[in-house]
């Protein structure tokens, strides 16, 4: 069995927990240590996992080496969240041709992510 897990580092647990909980529904499944500030926290989106690894100082200038593609019910809606949450919209919504509607936008820690949605074939 493989599994591929993408994993985050970043000096902001919390900001970064409450920005995958509130706009994609996150659950905390795991955490390390149990009690007390969290080296590691363990998301569920839907049916991945998504990994929180706590670094005091991630290198922020360096360019993303890691682009996350999460699929929502509803572009648009979720888009409408993402400023409010402590992230940045880098593109709105578009329509693309391969069947899914597409809008670029950054966490709180400046990491790239695709929102994505399903459109009815043409």
């Amino acid at each position: 069995m493989s599994a591929i897990q993408p994993v985050i580092l970043t000096a902001d647990h919390e900001g970064l927990l409450a920005f995958y909980t509130e706009l994609f529904a996150a659950e905390e499944t795991f955490r390390i240590p149990e009690k007390g500030p969290a080296f590691y926290l363990g998301l569920r989106i839907g049916d991945s996992d998504l990994g929180l690894v706590a670094k005091t100082d991630p290198d922020t200038e360096a360019a993303p080496r890691i682009l996350l593609s999460i699929t929502v019910d509803d572009v648009d809606e979720a888009l409408g969240r993402v400023e409010a949450l402590g992230g940045t919209v880098s593109s709105g919504p578009k329509d693309m041709p391969w069947g899914q509607r597409v809008a670029h936008i950054k966490d709180p820690d400046g990491n790239p992510i695709n929102l994505t949605q399903p459109t009815p074939a043409p």
